[in-house]
């Protein structure tokens, strides 16, 4: 990976949804950090459930596949694809973490300018 891509914290197309706008409809170079920071914090919100809810299913097929012998190999690959999407959650779920600490970070940064 490059340089110039490594440290892209801020430079998502996402991020220009956070911009504000002047009278006459162009876009500033002025982002609201503390917006920004709160999208961050509900999405890593819905990440944390998305754990709860894959991990819930998970032993669910767990459970489905003691009492279904039959059909026990379906039940464990549906169990091993819900605990895949737990942890993918979780992993978003720490990527917007770390993001919501960007932004608080750079919100304190720019209200001290």
């Amino acid at each position: 990976m490059s340089l110039e891509h490594h440290h892209h914290h801020h430079h998502h197309r996402h991020h220009n949804m956070f911009s504000q706008h002047k009278e006459n409809n162009e876009k500033s170079s002025t982002i609201d950090y503390k917006k920004e920071a709160k999208h961050h914090k509900h999405m890593e919100h819905l990440g944390k459930l998305s754990v709860a809810a894959a991990t819930a299913y998970a032993l669910h097929e767990k459970h489905q596949a003691k009492k279904d012998p039959e059909h026990a190999h379906k039940h464990k690959i549906k169990e091993e694809i819900a605990m895949t999407a737990a942890v993918a959650s979780a992993g978003f779920a720490l990527h917007e973490h770390h993001h919501n600490k960007q932004a608080k970070k750079e919100a304190k940064r720019h209200h001290h300018l």
